[in-house]
């Protein structure tokens, strides 16, 4: 499983856990997992993107040889744009060019 696809599992895992009231905010998070909370924002942000966008990510195919076509880093900027429709057209580009659907 592309580990792209395993941190938004992650993100949706951890958001559950804080709306639940399990974990008081990002540092206990970041706590529990031995990471900093800048990492446990990283990842949160992915939370940002469209339901589809999350969607797509959940479900990138397996990596068959060599390292995951799509990274954290190159996500990354798109979660900071709001406009939906914008962040689908830069992922777009972002999936062509690592020739991954």
């Amino acid at each position: 499983m592309p580990r792209l696809a395993r941190l938004m599992a992650l993100a949706l895992r951890f958001e559950k856990l804080l709306r639940s009231g399990v974990v008081a905010n990002y540092r206990q998070l970041a706590s529990l997992g031995h990471v900093s909370p800048a990492r446990i924002s990283q990842i949160m942000n992915l939370l940002q993107l469209s339901p589809r966008l999350q969607k797509q990510i959940l479900f990138l195919p397996h990596t068959q040889r060599g390292g995951d076509p799509i990274h954290l880093g190159q996500i990354r900027p798109i979660t900071a744009v709001l406009d939906w429709t914008r962040q689908q057209k830069m992922a777009a580009k972002l999936w062509r060019g690592n020739d991954t659907t």
